[in-house]
């Protein structure tokens, strides 16, 4: 009787999964013998991952062109002077520090454009 309960509870727990996921949007589909079966639909991002990669590609390049324009030693003082501010400077400052990607993309405008 135990194995007979325990795989009850099984197909419970599996069909209430199957009910979780059906919730959040569903199609139906009809299979090849004719029965109409409803498959979940996956919950597509609000933001897709190539505007992220994006994103983050063009900050990159702006941190170059800045460091590019203004020269590694004025950009470390700026830098350093956004350091001293409140929490929210000294994040900035974090994300604005030259990384290798930025040292890399700064030296590659300065062959191109000066």
């Amino acid at each position: 009787m135990t194995g007979k309960q325990l795989e009850f509870d099984q197909r419970v727990t599996r069909l209430n999964k199957k009910h979780h996921k059906l919730n959040r949007g569903y199609r139906a589909t009809m299979r090849s013998d004719g029965l109409v079966v409803m498959k979940p639909q996956r919950v597509r991002s609000a933001i897709p991952a190539k505007v992220l990669l994006l994103c983050l590609v063009g900050f990159f390049a702006f941190k170059g062109f800045l460091l590019s324009h203004l020269g590694p030693s004025a950009y470390d003082t700026r830098v350093e002077s956004l350091n001293q501010g409140t929490s929210v400077e000294k994040a900035g400052a974090w994300i604005m520090q030259a990384d290798p990607v930025t040292v890399l993309l700064s030296t590659q405008l300065n062959k191109v454009l000066f």
